[in-house]
């Protein structure tokens, strides 16, 4: 399969990509297709020297030409982004392209971290997506709760639950596979996308009991 990730050179782009290379062809999506490039070559070497050899292979490119040819797109990107970078890239997706959305809509007041939705009456970050998918692709939301430095080393293996939202059963199996990939995390269906709201509402709840507590790095695990 080949997995674009958009804005690819931050730490969740950077986790994605050394967690799947050793089966996936990885694409990294940036603005700058030099950035990309070069953290594609860096992200190459460490999957090397963690797994000895992958299967698949990491490569970048500019956010666009990564979204034509990707199987599968997670836009790893803040949610303030949203509404310039996808009328750019979704219109340019695959018809069957699935597209996966970790994006958080949340602020950090003086009070806490706090739920954007909720707080201003803005849109959650699936049905903001949404809006540019122009019917093309299947859209899927997952990743909201899971550590980026965790994810990011390939030698810890994570112990996670992951809520998965969306409508097409087809993408829900495919995003629950590449969930189960990476030892560790499990997916847990929560409902069709307009339920996302829920997935997303998860980040700021745990970051607000993680600062509170003086937790490190936790996450979500229904037992």
């Amino acid at each position: 399969m080949k997995i674009g990730l958009v804005g690819g050179t931050g730490g969740m782009g950077k986790g994605f990509a050394l967690r799947w290379c050793r089966r996936h062809d990885i694409m990294i999506g940036s603005r700058d297709a030099s950035r990309a490039s070069q953290a594609s070559e860096a992200y190459t070497i460490l999957a090397h020297k963690e797994y000895g050899g992958i299967e698949g292979s990491i490569s970048g490119g500019e956010n666009v030409a990564v979204a034509r040819e990707s199987d599968l797109l997670v836009l790893s990107i803040p949610y303030d982004n949203i509404e310039t970078i996808c009328p750019q890239i979704l219109q340019e997706i695959k018809s069957d392209c699935i597209v996966v959305s970790p994006i958080v809509p949340m602020i950090k007041t003086e009070t806490g971290f706090e739920f954007i939705p909720i707080r201003d009456g803005r849109p959650s970050s699936y049905e903001l997506v949404s809006q540019y998918m122009k019917d093309k692709g299947m859209l899927v939301s997952a990743f909201h709760v899971i550590s980026e430095k965790k994810l990011a080393n390939p030698s810890l293996t994570l112990d996670y639950d992951i809520f998965v939202c969306g409508d097409d059963d087809g993408a829900i199996r495919t995003v629950n596979s590449l969930i189960s990939e990476i030892d560790g995390l499990r997916p847990v269906y929560l409902g069709p996308g307009r339920l996302s709201y829920m997935a997303e509402i998860a980040t700021p709840i745990l970051l607000n009991a993680m600062i509170r507590n003086k937790m490190r790095n936790p996450g979500i695990k229904i037992v």
